[in-house]
C-alpha cells in the first residue's frame, strides 16, 4: 500500500522558518519524482516545489530562494526547508508522489498525503 505523511507544519511568525517531512512507504521511493502542493482556503492547490527521482529540483516562482526540497532515499523521506516565511503562505501542504519526472498539474500525481498546516502569523 502506498502511503505518504507529512509532517512538521505548526504556527510561525512572519519571518520564521520551518522543515516540513514527507514519509514514503509502499514503492521503490528512489523511483518516484515527489512533488510539494499547498492549499489555501478558499483557493485551488497549487504547486510549491518538486524533485526528481533524479535530484533534480523546480521550484513555482514565489518561493524561489526561499523554500528548498531534498530527499534522502536511503529514509524514504523528502524534507521541504521553508524559510522568510510569509503569511500568504499559510496553508495546507500536501506531498504526493509520481514515477520518475516532475509536473506542474496536481492531476498527474497518483499518490497523496493527508496534509500538514502551516500557518504564518503576521
Amino acid at each position: 500500500e502506498v502511503q505518504l505523511v507529512e509532517s512538521g507544519g505548526g504556527l510561525v511568525q512572519a519571518g520564521g522558518s520551518l522543515r516540513l517531512s514527507c514519509l514514503a512507504s509502499g514503492f521503490t521511493f528512489g523511483d518516484y519524482a515527489i512533488g510539494w502542493f499547498r492549499q489555501a482556503p478558499g483557493k485551488e492547490r497549487e504547486g510549491v516545489s518538486c524533485i526528481r527521482s533524479i535530484g533534480y529540483t523546480y521550484y513555482a516562482d514565489s518561493m524561489k530562494g526561499r523554500f528548498t526540497i531534498s530527499r534522502d532515499n536511503a529514509k524514504n523521506t523528502v524534507y521541504l526547508q521553508m524559510s522568510s516565511l510569509k503569511p500568504e503562505d499559510t496553508a495546507v501542504y500536501y506531498c504526493a508522489a509520481r514515477p520518475k519526472v516532475c509536473s506542474d498539474y496536481a492531476t498527474y500525481f497518483g499518490s497523496w498525503g493527508q496534509g500538514t498546516q502551516v500557518t504564518v502569523s503576521s
